[in-house]
């Protein structure tokens, strides 16, 4: 049985303690930045939070909230860009928040090298 398979089964056990099963499915696959924030931020305290995100890196999700990271076209994405050319400043806190990115991942899912969107 594959990881991704795995969760499956466990989440029958938690059930509506789920944050994705107590909301709207729809936040976590969201066009907007802030809502998926949110959904991000629902994720913190779930008990299925590195089964999940490693789950998802595992089957290549194309887009949506995983395991408490957004992924966007199969990386994970530090955040969701809003529309339009981003500012000076957002570039370099995109950069720094990239780099916090990669080290929860790795601590989360214990592998070394994810792939994160550019």
């Amino acid at each position: 049985m594959t990881l991704a398979l795995a969760t499956l089964d466990i989440t029958v056990e938690f059930g509506a303690e789920l944050p994705c099963r107590k909301f709207d499915p729809d936040l976590w696959f969201a066009d907007a930045p802030a809502e998926l924030e949110l959904a991000r931020a629902s994720c913190g305290e779930c008990p299925l939070k590195a089964e999940c995100l490693a789950g998802a890196l595992e089957r290549a999700e194309p887009w949506g909230v995983w395991g408490g990271e957004i992924f966007e076209r199969g990386a994970i994405v530090a955040r969701k860009r809003p529309r339009g050319r981003p500012r000076k400043e957002d570039l370099a806190r995109d950069a720094d928040l990239k780099a916090e990115t990669v080290a929860r991942v790795a601590i989360v899912t214990g592998r070394e090298s994810v792939r994160l969107a550019a």
